[in-house]
């Protein structure tokens, strides 16, 4: 019996497992140790080797030599610096501009204005107000919509494939080469039944030969895969960045991160329970991060209703595109201080949207400074000591999941 388990023994659970005569009730002590060790499970301070859930998920993490090779490269590359001094005293410095920059401007705000609630002063942000289209609004549309030709669905996956050759990054699952005839036929065809969720029996065309019932089941099975549909998605991405109206929308430095909710009808494990959701059934989230030039940067399929900060990072730093968006907008649901941390530190910009930022709690690194009307509402401080002391530990963090080495999922867990 370890040390640490007799002293937990002693303090915590010595009515339920020591006898009055100093025996050991075996029975209440196997029901302790299970639970302290399902307590220390979900706590991080035991780990299962071969898992991929309770495994130490310190385990991928850049470390001894490889990691005194790659500092440099990481602290340049996102622009941070080795030590804690000059970086802390930057977002010091930035930090208490900010607050006195939103300080000055309060007064010619007619939207953002002070409340008491309860004993507490809290900060208001009033909704805006619903604009109504001008005509000329509703006229271009209508426009638009008139010169938009009518074609079937089918018709235009097959022209986007022409256009833009997305087909090929379809390659055999065992010969990577093999191209058989009209295979792009094919492959449209087996993606707008699983778009549609239709199956294949509406495409089937026995007179084509790329549409036969036999010839779209082994593309499905060959052809169709995660790391194919990332490499065609990629394409389309590509291909539409390079269009002038998609540019005028922006330049693909801003993207918005959101989820969908859908009931999934059979028994599975990879769907989650929510009766706000889902009902008695069971469901899953469709997350995905959208660019401001409305193409889908990358997705996670996660079971039932997990929390959106947990899986944000990971559609971030996984998406393969060759946009790189800095600015990330999300709803409350993906906002977290742990998101913020990281996302500062990796080089990102998170912009989420609160419902309540009244109730948001606001930190000051300087207790002294003057921030005028903000002063009630910055009252928690950071405190720089306990920072520094881990500072080489954050960097080693932020730079082995900017290079891919521990996923993005599991450290939210875990942090």
């Amino acid at each position: 019996m370890c040390d640490g388990l007799l002293i937990w023994l002693r303090k915590c659970a010595r009515w339920h497992v020591l006898r009055d005569d100093e025996t050991i009730d075996f029975h209440a002590y196997t029901f302790c140790v299970l639970d302290e060790l399902q307590t220390a499970l979900k706590r991080r301070d035991v780990f299962v080797a071969r898992s991929w859930r309770y495994a130490d998920p310190r385990a991928g993490l850049l470390d001894g030599a490889e990691w005194e090779a790659n500092r440099p490269i990481i602290c340049r590359t996102l622009g941070l610096s080795a030590g804690p001094g000059p970086t802390l005293s930057a977002l010091s410095a930035e930090l208490d501009r900010t607050y006195r920059a939103v300080a000055a401007r309060l007064p010619d705000n007619p939207a953002v204005r002070f409340e008491i609630v309860g004993d507490k002063q809290e900060l208001v942000l009033s909704p805006l107000d619903k604009l109504e289209e001008p005509a000329s609004l509703v006229a271009l549309r209508k426009k638009v919509t008139g010169m938009l030709p009518r074609v079937d669905l089918p018709d235009l996956m097959l022209e986007i494939a022409w256009r833009t050759g997305f087909t090929d990054a379809f390659t055999h699952i065992s010969e990577r080469t093999a191209r058989a005839a009209d295979l792009h036929v094919s492959l449209c065809a087996a993606l707008m039944a699983e778009a549609c969720n239709t199956g294949h029996e509406p495409l089937i065309r026995n007179d084509v030969p790329a549409l036969q019932r036999d010839r779209l089941s082994w593309v499905d099975q060959n052809y169709v895969r995660d790391d194919t549909l990332t490499a065609a998605n990629a394409t389309l991405v590509a291909a539409q960045s390079r269009i002038a109206l998609a540019n005028l929308w922006g330049g693909g430095e801003v993207a918005s991160a959101d989820g969908m909710r859908f009931v999934v009808s059979v028994r599975t494990v990879h769907a989650g329970p929510n009766p706000k959701y889902f009902g008695v059934g069971k469901g899953v989230t469709w997350y995905n991060l959208l660019s401001n030039q409305f193409s889908g940067l990358n997705d996670l399929i996660v079971p039932g209703t997990l929390r959106d900060s947990l899986i944000l990072l990971a559609v971030v730093l996984d998406q393969q595109t060759s946009l790189q968006p800095t600015q990330i907008i999300t709803d409350t649901g993906a906002y977290s201080d742990v998101v913020f941390g990281l996302f500062r530190l990796l080089g990102y910009r998170f912009s989420p949207r609160l419902a309540d930022v009244g109730g948001t709690r606001f930190w000051r690194i300087d207790p002294k400074a003057d921030y005028g009307p903000l002063n009630p509402v910055s009252a928690h401080q950071i405190n720089l000591h306990k920072i520094a002391p881990h500072w080489d530990d954050m960097l080693r963090l932020a730079g082995s999941l900017k290079l891919g080495r521990v996923p993005a999922t599991s450290i939210m867990r875990t942090l």
